[in-house]
């Protein structure tokens, strides 16, 4: 037992080690702008990011950020950094997204990428191994993107994650570990985990319909059938229209010039509609009919399928109609541990953020009824300029 806890310690220990923070970037000087290149892709008008705590905060210093600063445009920024291997290894992918302009329609979401990148090009096209995070567009988008590159293709996450979106701080986290499973989390909880195989339509299915199997011709999958003893009633038959009982010819009709009058036609109180036999259990019922599967000769599994052979860059990449989305604490490492433990102050910046922004807009709300309150008081005072009685002066000098 003793050699067994012993094992376990050397084994943690040993991971510890070799546990990696491949890029880290929390915004809390200039020095980002050496780092972080903008995109001079011809055809885009893009735009610019500022350092910034934003309006409302819970530390001005800590949670200093870019942010993006005009409306209506694309923003391209990204830095390289050390390329790495996940063979082996967790991949994590970690940032903060702060909508605080209450975004109506814009990205908030990174692109990880590989060596080809070149940030003075980057653009929508660009290739890229990895999309994560939130992306918004009116009340019909809210979600969270994954997105995997496979073979030069993109293949989109089959599940349906909602973002959050809301003008506060939130972290985004996307783990994906070497034996194919994966994490999304958002403030640090789990929201979706899953397989990689099983959620993205990476690889071919396992199983496809039998092409051979067809459904026996005597399968009878009606639960119910008409009976056939049912017989329709003598007096069902009812017209779904009749004139009108009350109506009576106009004094005035003249059968010559009118023609022969016809009362007008009501519904009839006794149609009963289209007469059916009632439906009773079918005794012949099989079920439904289950379309046999096979293996599918296309599949073959990929034991490697999380792997991204080379990670050397990450990026911002997005379009946003409304700017003010703040970006910081950018993390890409293989440090579960690390990535969860970035994140164990998040819960006192939210709570610092919604006490400034309550003090921010009831000084706003006072600020607008002091205002208002001015301008009824001048309003005022032009009526009773505009009722005071005019003196006239009497010129002595005439009498």
């Amino acid at each position: 037992m003793k050699f067994l806890l012993l094992l376990a310690v050397v084994s943690l220990c040993t991971f510890a080690a070799f546990a990696e923070v491949y890029f880290e970037e929390k915004f809390s000087d200039d020095s980002w702008q050496k780092n972080w290149i903008y995109s001079k892709h011809p055809g885009k008008e893009f735009g610019k990011f500022v350092r910034t705590a934003g309006k409302f905060f819970n530390d001005e210093q800590e949670d200093q950020g870019i942010q993006t600063s005009e409306d209506a445009r694309f923003y391209a920024l990204s830095t390289k950094f050390k390329p790495f291997s996940s063979e082996g290894k967790d991949l994590v992918v970690q940032f903060t997204v702060k909508h605080e302009q209450n975004i109506d329609c814009g990205g908030g979401y990174v692109k990880v990428f590989d060596c080809s990148l070149s940030p003075e090009d980057l653009h929508g096209e660009s290739s890229y191994r990895i999309m994560f995070g939130p992306d918004i567009c009116g009340p019909g988008t809210k979600k969270v993107h994954a997105i995997l590159n496979y073979n030069d293709k993109n293949h989109l996450i089959n599940k349906d994650i909602r973002c959050k979106d809301d003008e506060y701080t939130h972290a985004y986290t996307l783990i994906i570990r070497p034996n194919n499973l994966y994490e999304v989390l958002i403030d640090n909880e789990q929201v979706q985990t899953g397989t990689l195989e099983a959620h993205w339509d990476i690889l071919p299915p396992r199983k496809i319909k039998d092409p051979e199997a067809k459904k026996p011709e005597d399968w009878d999958d009606r639960a119910t059938i008409p009976d056939p003893d049912d017989t329709k009633p003598e007096d069902y038959d009812k017209p779904e229209h009749i004139p009108d009982p009350t109506a009576t010819k106009p004094d005035d009709w003249d059968d010559e010039m009118d023609g022969e009058w016809e009362p007008p036609m009501i519904d009839n109180p006794d149609f009963k509609g289209e007469w059916k036999p009632k439906q009773i259990d079918n005794p012949a019922y099989k079920g439904p009919w289950v379309h046999p599967e096979i293996d599918n000769p296309e599949y073959t599994p990929v034991p490697d399928l999380y792997k991204q052979d080379e990670i050397c860059g990450i990026g911002f990449d997005l379009w946003q109609v409304k700017s003010g989305t703040i970006f910081d604490n950018v993390l890409v490492t293989d440090d579960v541990q690390y990535a969860s433990d970035a994140l164990k102050n998040l819960k006192q910046t939210q709570e610092g953020e919604k006490k400034a922004k309550e003090a921010k807009d009831k000084e706003e709300e006072e600020t607008r009824k002091a205002a208002t309150e001015a301008e009824e008081e001048d309003n005022d005072d032009d009526e009773e300029e505009e009722h005071e009685p005019q003196v006239v002066e009497e010129n002595h000098d005439e009498l």
